[in-house]
């Protein structure tokens, strides 16, 4: 009996341990990330703020020296990527894919340091220095990629009501110009009436609907709006009622939303399982369990 309570008792502590290891680790990657997080921020409102007093700080200096030198390095399939994402993310901060470069170069440069201090403070081996290095360097892709679904997620949730706006504005008798100046006017601001404003200059300086819907879709890269933007060229093509078309990918538009809460919402007890199993099961049965082990090994 006393080696089967000696066994409990060190399964007990190696959990407790591997517990406490695990949210030390997860200490150390929220803090990495939010110390990445904030520097990438903070470098995007100093490039916003370019127009009050020009270049501000030595960081921007930099990134624009090295964007200047990564031009004449870069590879077009990088280059092509890049600027792929930066225009679906907004253009954030106006950043261009030499800058961006200079961006994940700055990052590995910083991970390294930052990995080298731990090594030698800890006594550890010199390539774990790597991880952070690494981190440094994909960290500005995670961003950017983080960028386009945030902005997608607002033009999401932004499109059914400024496509219901747009439906009662034809059907009440305006054109299209006029009907897409109304949403402009009376539309809640965001990425979405962003584009809409920019269609609308296009098609008053003489471009024709379907090249500036074309570039709408292109830019934003999302599957609602292209579906919405490809009737509305169809219907021109056709000569089909605008109202009419606009109104059922209205409908349309709100049963694929419905769509899709319900099926995130079946996604969420899936979702919920790792950390249930991996972080509140092991700390309830060390909770449950740990006063009775030690009640009965001093019994």
């Amino acid at each position: 009996m006393q080696g089967i309570w000696s066994s409990m008792q060190t399964v007990l502590i190696s959990g407790g341990i591997l517990l406490a290891a695990l949210a030390t680790a997860a200490a150390i990657w929220l803090f990495v990330y939010w110390l990445y997080r904030s520097y990438l921020q903070k470098l995007s409102e100093e490039i916003s703020n370019e127009s009050l007093g020009g270049m501000k700080g030595a960081g921007n200096v930099i990134i624009r020296r090295l964007g200047v030198i990564n031009r004449q390095f870069m590879w077009p399939a990088y280059d092509h990527r890049i600027r792929r994402q930066l225009v679906r993310a907004g253009e954030p901060a106006d950043y261009h894919p030499e800058e961006f470069m200079a961006l994940q170069e700055i990052g590995l440069v910083l991970g390294l340091v930052f990995g080298i201090i731990g090594t030698s403070t800890f006594g550890i081996h010199f390539l774990w220095a790597l991880i952070p290095a690494l981190i440094g360097l994909f960290y500005p892709r995670i961003w950017l990629n983080d960028q386009v679904k945030k902005r997608h997620l607002k033009i999401s949730r932004a499109l059914p009501y400024n496509l219901d706006l747009l439906t009662l504005s034809v059907e009440a008798g305006l054109d299209f110009t006029g009907a897409l100046g109304k949403v402009v006017e009376k539309g809640k601001p965001g990425p979405l009436l962003d584009e809409f404003n920019l269609v609308l200059k296009q098609l008053k300086m003489g471009k024709s609907r379907e090249e500036s819907l074309k570039s709408m879709a292109y830019r934003i890269d999302l599957q609602a709006v292209t579906q919405f933007i490809s009737a509305l060229i169809q219907a021109d093509r056709m000569g089909t009622s605008l109202g009419k078309v606009l109104r059922i990918q209205s409908v349309q538009l709100r049963i694929d939303r419905t769509q899709r809460a319900e099926k995130l919402a079946g996604e969420a007890p899936v979702k919920m399982l790792f950390p249930l199993i991996a972080c509140i099961f092991p700390t309830v049965f060390l909770v449950l369990f740990s006063p009775i082990v030690y009640t009965l090994l001093n019994s």
